[in-house]
C-alpha cells in the first residue's frame, strides 16, 4: 500500500522549493515532526539527487517526498527567445537558450529504483506506464493540478493524490500548459476539484497559518502544503536577500521573466522592467537567464534575482521547522474548534 496524506500526524506537507531552500535537513526535520518533508530535483543533476536522498534518510526513517518536473511540451518559438533576450542585453552575461527535459529519465529510474516513499510531479502529467513503474517501487504519486480538467487527466494516469494549486501559490504555476496556467484561488479550486475526482487532495496556495490549513481541511483537502511559511525555517536555505525580502516587501506578481514559465514572485526591478516582455519558453527562458540569477545570488541582489513567494509570505516566521509544523497543526485545531463553536 503506498503512502497517503491521510497517514499523516500531522496535514502538514512542506511544499517542495527548487533552486535552493529545499535541503534534506528541512525535509527531515518536517517529517520528524509529524508532517511530510519534500526534497526538490528540478535544476540539478541526478547524482546530486542521490545525494539529497542519501542525507535525507541519514536524517530521519519516516517517509518523504521528492518533487520532479514533468517535461515541457515542444521547444519554443526561437524568435520570440531571440526577441526576449534583446530586452536582456543590458543585464550583463546571458546563457545560451536550450530545450532540455531536465535528464527527467534518469531522476525518474532513480526515485523507483530508491523506492521513494512519495513522488510528486509539477509541469504536467506523466504517462501512465511511468505511474505504474513507480507504484510497482511502492511508490505514492502525487500530482500537481491547477484547473479540473487537469485533476481528471491525473486521475486517468493514475495518480494516488492531486496536490491542488491555487493561483496564490508562490513559485512555479504547476499547470500542465503553461500557455493557458490555472487561474483559480484555492477554495474556489478545490471544490471543482472535489466534484471532478474522487481523490485524496493536498490543498497548496496562501496557506501560511494553522488557520489556513483548518480552512483547506474543512473544504476538504486531506493536508495542506506549505511553501513560503517554510522559507524563513531555520534549515532551509533561503538566501539571506531572499529571507530579507520576505519580511520587508508586500506585492507578489505572476512572471515569466526569470524562466519562461509563469511563476508567482515579490516585485522587484527585475520582474517589473522584464516581465511584460518574457514569452513562454520553459526551459529556454530559464537557461538564458541562468548566468544573471547566478550572478545576483553571488551579490545577493534582491532586486535582480527570483523571489519566489505566495500572496500570504508576509505571515511566515523564523522558526525551527519542527516547531512550525507543531504550530500549524494547534493552530488549526484551535480554528476548528472555534468554528465549531461558531455553528
Amino acid at each position: 500500500m503506498t503512502f497517503s496524506p491521510s497517514q499523516l500526524e500531522h496535514p502538514i506537507v512542506q511544499a517542495p522549493m527548487g533552486g535552493g531552500p529545499s535541503t534534506p535537513v528541512l525535509a527531515a526535520a518536517v517529517s520528524e515532526a509529524g508532517g511530510l518533508g519534500f526534497l526538490a530535483a528540478g535544476y540539478i543533476a541526478p547524482a546530486a539527487v542521490r545525494e539529497d536522498l542519501a542525507a535525507v534518510r541519514a536524517f530521519t526513517g519516516r517517509a518523504f517526498g521528492v518533487n520532479l518536473f514533468a517535461p515541457p511540451g515542444t521547444p519554443a518559438d526561437p524568435a520570440a527567445v531571440r526577441r526576449y533576450a534583446a530586452t536582456l542585453r543590458d543585464e550583463g552575461e546571458l546563457g545560451e537558450p536550450r530545450w532540455d527535459d531536465d535528464r527527467y529519465a534518469a531522476k525518474l529510474a532513480l526515485l523507483a529504483e530508491e523506492r521513494v516513499p512519495v513522488v510528486s510531479f509539477t509541469f504536467g502529467c506523466p504517462a501512465a506506464a511511468e505511474v505504474e513503474a513507480l507504484h510497482a517501487a511502492g511508490t505514492a504519486v502525487w500530482l500537481t493540478v491547477t484547473t479540473p480538467a487537469e485533476a481528471r487527466e491525473a486521475a486517468g494516469a493514475g495518480a494516488d493524490a492531486l496536490v491542488v494549486q491555487g493561483v496564490e501559490a508562490g513559485g512555479h504555476r504547476g499547470s500542465f500548459d503553461d500557455a493557458a496556467p490555472g487561474e483559480i484561488g484555492l477554495l474556489a479550486l478545490l471544490a471543482l476539484v472535489r466534484d471532478a475526482v474522487e481523490l485524496p487532495l493536498v490543498a497548496a496556495g496562501g496557506i501560511a497559518t494553522g488557520a489556513g490549513v483548518a480552512a483547506v481541511l474543512a473544504a476538504g483537502a486531506s493536508a495542506a502544503q506549505i511553501g513560503s511559511a517554510f522559507m524563513l525555517a531555520e534549515e532551509a536555505a533561503t538566501l539571506p536577500a531572499h529571507r530579507e525580502a520576505l519580511r520587508s516587501r508586500e506585492g507578489t506578481a505572476l512572471t515569466r521573466a526569470f524562466t519562461g514559465r509563469t511563476a508567482r514572485g515579490l516585485v522587484n526591478r527585475f520582474l517589473s522592467e522584464h516581465g511584460d516582455d518574457a514569452p513562454s519558453a520553459y526551459p529556454e527562458v530559464a537557461h538564458l537567464t541562468a548566468p544573471l540569477r547566478a550572478q545576483a545570488r553571488e551579490r545577493d541582489d534582491a532586486d535582480a534575482m527570483n523571489l519566489w513567494a505566495g500572496q500570504a509570505h508576509s505571515l511566515a516566521r523564523e522558526a525551527p521547522a519542527a516547531e512550525l509544523v507543531r504550530r500549524f497543526a494547534t493552530e488549526a485545531r484551535e480554528a476548528l474548534a472555534e468554528a465549531a463553536r461558531r455553528l
